[in-house]
């Protein structure tokens, strides 16, 4: 299966269906970044954050702003929740006796995500646990060789997970990394995920601002400055 990418911002993002999408990673090796506004403004502010997101192996559309931007731009591609696709990269490698290792957020929590999703997925095997509180990462990095995970999910937020996945993505030649942001939070039952009528309408941010008021602050200078550079990519030709 070959990669179909369309550009938003100067960024590759794949057009894969959420299917096609999961296929197509459990036959390739290296880095999936989960793409959202907040990304893309990051990106635009950042070329070596923006040359990381274009040397993934695959590129999800996480988030309904990366599907309204492409849908300004006259690109039909549907959101694929980041949450959701590396949960059922999980179940696959449960399915497919490989092994998964969990990398980032605090020790209690990425413990008790490893323990429910053993719940959930009796034939898991979980290799590798670690919480993100670390500096040095050479130690991880020795343990995850031993190991060998084919499945490497590291939680340690934007953009600090993806600088992490692809500092260390080439001494795995045979893993696949996500990086999952707050995902073991709802997997350890910490935090509760938006009732599947927000997550149907795509309005997740809109009941996790609700919940965590203190999220306005970021989302809503992300949100229009990002509708706003789209617009621009539309409809101001490049150089003016």
């Amino acid at each position: 299966m070959e990669r179909n990418i369309v550009k938003l911002q100067g960024l590759n993002i794949d057009s894969f269906s959420f299917e096609e999408a999961v296929e197509y990673a459990n036959n390739v090796s290296g880095q999936v970044i989960t793409l959202n506004p907040e990304m893309v403004n990051n990106a635009s502010n950042d070329p070596d954050f923006a040359n990381i997101i274009n040397s993934a192996e695959l590129v999800i559309p996480d988030g309904v702003g990366v599907e309204l931007g492409l849908k300004i731009l006259g690109i039909n591609v549907k959101r694929i929740a980041g949450i959701e696709f590396s949960h059922r990269m999980i179940e696959e490698c449960a399915k497919n006796q490989q092994s998964v290792a969990l990398i980032g957020a605090k020790p209690e929590i990425v413990e008790k995500a490893k323990e429910n999703l053993q719940k959930e997925f009796p034939d898991l095997y979980i290799t590798y646990v670690h919480d993100g509180y670390f500096n040095d990462a050479e130690e991880i990095i020795k343990k995850l060789k031993i190991r060998q995970p084919r499945l490497i999910l590291c939680a340690l937020g934007s953009p600090k997970q993806e600088e992490f996945i692809f500092k260390i993505k080439k001494d795995f030649p045979d893993s696949i990394f996500i990086g999952v942001g707050g995902s073991f939070d709802v997997w350890s039952g910490i935090v509760e995920r938006a009732p599947e009528i927000y997550q149907k309408l795509c309005i997740e941010w809109l009941y996790r601002t609700i919940k965590e008021p203190k999220r306005f602050k970021r989302i809503f200078p992300t949100l229009p400055l990002f509708v706003l550079r789209v617009l621009r990519e539309k409809f101001i030709p490049k150089g003016v």
